[in-house]
């Protein structure tokens, strides 16, 4: 079992909370970026090199040699192992050290061995778990495997803003008519009908029907008189949610996949698949996504207090709510502090 016990360098989390939060999975990179060079990335506050091996397997792990302190992602790769390049220690796949070039005839310590985590290659991103700690619900996106659908994978999003603050704007549906009034939201149309939700092991569903069209405004004239939107929020704690959308003509999915760079910075991910405009564009996908997450992001990065509020009376509700009260709720009962930041 791999449990990492001491907390990264500089970490914008306390100790409790970063325990919690880093037994889940997360998207760290996309899976075609991780080629024939180290990759490097950063999840909650821990340096991540990324490396793949001519068998196609990938190995993270902490960014650092531990001959000389030095960044692994400013190495190379040769001969599928992974070369430092102060000295050109090598490490191997497992990252065991199997060459220090200085004294090749040399015993090599025990020591010098990198600290690997868990990863996972699913719908195009590269996931990565800090703590192995029993048994976590990994996101379901199993639209994106089959063959009815086209796959897009925009861009991530960089977001100076906590993670969960964004997973709930993402899940919230009384913004429409105004953070997305360019792109589909309807100013005349802000009321948000009444919506179950259901409670999961994993997280929850909401289920919400309105008439706010999901069409971009330059094709509002598609939507059919009378038509019902169905959007089906889903949530795996702690930071990704998916979004099935019920188009006149076939389903839309989103899976909005944050990683928690920091307490207060985000890498967003955003696998999208359709089976409807299979020959449609993409390009046009990709800039509505943009334009759309934008939006968000203007309005995310503002908010304050900065991390999201657990306790509900730090905050006001309303019915339209439903699904961010939920969210807390079940954040907190993560055991994670009311404020979960250092």
């Amino acid at each position: 079992m791999i449990i990492t016990e001491i907390l990264p360098r500089h970490c914008t989390f306390n100790e409790s909370d970063w325990k919690i939060l880093a037994a889940f999975w997360y998207p760290v990179a996309f899976s075609h970026d991780i080629v024939d060079r180290p990759y490097a990335a950063q999840l909650l506050d821990e340096r991540l090199v990324l490396f793949r091996v001519s068998d196609g397997s990938l190995t993270a792990a902490r960014d650092l040699c531990l001959h000389r302190g030095v960044p692994l992602s400013l190495g190379s790769i040769e001969n599928d192992e992974l070369i430092c390049r102060y000295h050109g220690v090598r490490y191997n796949k497992a990252g065991q050290c199997v060459c220090i070039p200085a004294e090749p005839a040399a015993a090599i310590p025990p020591r010098l061995k990198l600290k690997t985590y868990p990863t996972i290659e699913r719908y195009g991103l590269v996931w990565v778990r800090l703590a192995d700690s029993g048994d976590i619900h990994f996101p379901d996106f199993k639209e994106w495997d089959d063959p009815d659908y086209i796959q897009v994978l925009p861009n991530y999003v960089d977001i100076n803003a906590a993670s969960g603050r964004q997973v709930e704007g993402f899940l919230d549906v009384s913004h429409f008519a105004f953070i997305h009034a360019d792109s589909f939201g309807e100013r005349h149309n802000p009321e948000v009908p009444d919506y179950p939700v259901e409670v999961l092991p994993h997280g929850f569903r909401a289920d919400y029907l309105s008439t706010v069209s999901n069409y971009p405004h330059h094709m509002k004239h598609l939507n059919p008189s009378g038509f019902k939107w169905r959007r089906l929020f889903e949530l795996w704690l702690p930071f990704t949610a998916k979004l099935s959308v019920t188009f006149p003509n076939g389903q839309l999915h989103i899976l909005n996949a944050a990683c928690p760079v920091s307490a207060r910075k985000t890498r967003l991910f955003v696998p999208i698949c359709r089976n409807f405009d299979k020959d449609a564009p993409l390009q046009d996908t990709l800039d509505f996504n943009d334009r759309v997450f934008a939006e968000d992001k203007a309005i995310i990065e503002e908010q304050y207090p900065e991390d999201l509020p657990l306790r509900l009376q730090d905050e006001v509700h309303i019915a339209g709510d439903k699904s961010s009260i939920t969210y807390r709720k079940k954040l907190a009962a993560l055991g994670l502090s009311p404020s979960f930041t250092a």
